[in-house]
């Protein structure tokens, strides 16, 4: 058993495959036409860490329920994890990408850590191990 997929709401699928994609480093694994559950058109689109095997859904905001909801997901809180080996250099590529960091880099007992603002405004924190080179 394994978490394949979760799901973040976005505003607009080409910007958030940018975004994963460009800025991030993550594959996109799948961008396929579909239907929402009335038949009306939407795409499938699934973006992954390379050699990840959870991904992220990137659901286009469909209604004012759901585009309330883009950058809320997790009510503020930082709701998503991405681990690094390389968190120096992660930190600068990303940085240097324009990612919004929201906390200066720290080290923590379980390694080193800052958080950020993907393109809908979620928190993540980008972690690393303990002992990451300084930055």
């Amino acid at each position: 058993m394994h978490l394949e997929l979760i799901a973040i709401i976005v505003d607009e699928y080409d910007s958030a495959i940018e975004f994963f994609v460009e800025t991030l480093g993550f594959d996109l694994i799948e961008d396929s036409p579909s239907l929402t559950n009335d038949g009306r058109p939407k795409r499938w689109v699934v973006v992954r860490p390379p050699g990840a095997t959870t991904g992220i859904l990137l659901a286009q905001a469909d209604g004012e329920r759901q585009r309330l909801a883009v950058g809320e997901q997790v009510a503020g809180r930082v709701g998503f994890f991405l681990r690094v080996t390389d968190f120096a250099g992660t930190y600068r590529r990303m940085t240097e990408a324009g990612v919004a960091f929201v906390t200066e880099p720290r080290t923590e007992t379980y390694g080193q850590v800052a958080v950020f603002n993907d393109i809908s405004g979620n928190r993540w924190d980008l972690l690393g191990p303990p002992e990451s080179a300084e930055l």
